[in-house]
């Protein structure tokens, strides 16, 4: 969120002549930026979370079809019956080791297809939301304004994004359950998406 904020604030400023003056265009495309500024840290950071909240259903996968041989690969460090809790560290190194760099990007088309419409529209409409309560007095719009403005903004944001994001998370799953469907990018994730669920 750092990142995110900070991007935003440099290309509003780069952007736009007078920072007072609203321009919608210039305010979509600084949360555009500040979206693609985001998706290098938390591409790498979803592909990691994903992995570790699907630990436990794998865990119990595991338990279920104990004898049943496995054609996912699952992280351990020991034996089949030893199986060691993953962490993020592990998860991250057993990735780098076995495919590269591009493994910890694994999904970077879904996230920036995620992230960035988030931005685009939570920035504009969170600064324009504030102004409306803009105290001449002040300068500023009151902190109940601003959170007011900040939880509309971020839950628009949010609910237009989620099925991208349900995309993103199908696609970074690595290990996949019983049955389920594998991905070849976006769109086909979305096609089957679509068709079965």
């Amino acid at each position: 969120k750092a990142i995110k904020l900070a991007a935003n604030d440099f290309f509003r400023q780069l952007l736009m002549e007078d920072g007072m003056q609203r321009n919608l265009k210039m305010e979509m495309l600084a949360g555009c930026g500040a979206g693609i500024c985001q998706v290098v840290v938390t591409c790498p950071m979803e592909m990691l979370k994903i992995q570790l909240q699907d630990a436990g259903r794998l865990a119990a996968h595991r338990q279920g079809s104990a004898s049943a041989p496995s054609s996912s690969r699952s992280y351990s460090t020991g034996s089949a019956s030893t199986h060691k809790r993953p962490s993020a560290t592990l998860i991250a190194w057993e990735l780098l080791r076995t495919q590269g760099l591009a493994g910890l990007y694994k999904g970077l088309g879904a996230t920036l297809l995620r992230d960035i419409p988030f931005s685009i529209i939570y920035f504009p409409l969170f600064a324009n939301l504030n102004n409306l309560g803009f105290n001449e007095s002040t300068g500023k719009a009151s902190f109940a304004h601003s959170f007011v403005s900040g939880c509309v903004a971020g839950s628009v944001a949010a609910v237009t994004v989620t099925p991208l994001d349900v995309l993103k998370t199908r696609i970074q799953t690595l290990r996949k359950g019983l049955g389920e469907d594998s991905y070849n990018g976006i769109t086909d994730c979305a096609r089957k998406l679509w068709i079965q669920e």
